[in-house]
């Protein structure tokens, strides 16, 4: 398919599910980026250093919000708080600032935001679209997978509580199609039920999930765009259905290609990725601009960074992305 002209969500459809009264008026429709102002933001997750492929969704975010003279947040994604390393936030800012980032306002971190959440969910509860479950992991561990390789829920608590079980994790109702047009992976459609079934929004640890969690700190900050990794395409439209029944805004998209090694495995900890820290600040910075379409000259090698961050945002440009879900990131892995 071709790639898609604008950034913005192109139709959403609930089926039998009304959003909620917004808390904000005007809101609960898809964000126009053409109209107000350019709101992005980066969001790494502090369960170790940043990687390559955290550096090229970084760069890409913020160049794409410089370009449109917009904003450009930061978030501390630390609500899954068993997989966060001590120290790996502090290291992850020193990071940024070693590389030449600036971001605007104070950084936020979900592990302070709980009481937020919590709001959410007793709106979507109040209403009917959240219930809780009792499932376990291994009860539901011959299901078919979905496409972010969760196990789709076949709705087993829906209806209520099984006799004798008690609630473990809530779950809201998945209904309807959602489609989106993804300014680097295009058109997207993704029927809910089908695909993942009834998602989790608090688990069975009570922590609160990634997907309630996102959603919610991105209406609260007014983020209009998202321009994150592609391994996260798949939890997108899980998001623009909770932004509609929260009565949100849905930001626009763009899914950058993931960096993998060789093997065509996720940049990650658990792949052995090495830090970023590894590298010289402008030999990685000059390879994720390649990584992301763009050719900045090899002199800039021998220049300041601040060369280098100059000649990026006068150059950047989103359609000059590779329209692909992942490559190798040759000497980064």
């Amino acid at each position: 398919a071709a790639r898609c002209t604008s950034a913005r969500p192109v139709d959403t459809i609930l089926a039998m599910q009304q959003p909620l009264p917004s808390p904000c008026p005007g809101t609960g429709h898809p964000a126009d980026p053409c109209v107000g102002r350019y709101v992005g933001r980066f969001a790494p997750s502090p369960s170790g250093a940043l990687h390559f492929g955290s550096l090229v969704a970084a760069v890409g975010s913020i160049l794409d919000a410089r370009a449109h003279g917009g904003r450009w947040l930061l978030r501390i994604e630390d609500v899954d708080t068993p997989r966060t390393v001590p120290g790996a936030a502090e290291g992850i800012l020193a990071t940024l600032e070693r590389f030449g980032f600036e971001w605007d306002g104070a950084v936020v971190r979900q592990s302070e935001r709980g009481d937020a959440y919590a709001a959410a969910l007793a709106r979507l509860c109040a209403a009917g679209l959240a219930y809780p479950c009792a499932c376990t992991r291994r009860e539901l561990a011959d299901q078919p997978l979905a496409r972010d390789g969760s196990r789709r829920y076949p709705g087993t608590c829906r209806g209520g509580l099984p006799p004798g079980r008690a609630g473990r994790a809530w779950r809201v109702r998945a209904e309807g199609v959602v489609r989106f047009c993804d300014a680097v992976q295009g058109e997207q459609e993704i029927d809910l039920a089908a695909d993942a079934g009834d998602y989790v929004v608090k688990r069975a640890d009570g922590l609160f999930a990634y997907q309630l969690a996102v959603v919610v700190d991105d209406a609260e900050a007014g983020v209009t765009h998202v321009v994150r990794g592609a391994d996260l395409l798949d939890s997108t439209a899980r998001q623009i259905h909770l932004l509609g029944l929260l009565g949100q805004p849905v930001p626009a998209y763009a899914h950058l290609p993931l960096a993998t090694n060789a093997a065509g495995e996720k940049l990650s900890k658990q792949t052995l990725a090495r830090a970023i820290d590894a590298h010289p600040p402008q030999v990685a910075l000059m390879a994720a601009l390649r990584f992301l379409g763009h050719n900045p000259p090899d002199m800039l090698a021998t220049a300041p960074l601040a060369e280098t961050w100059a000649w990026a945002r006068a150059h950047w440009s989103l359609a000059a992305v590779p329209r692909r879900r992942q490559a190798v990131a040759d000497g980064f892995s």
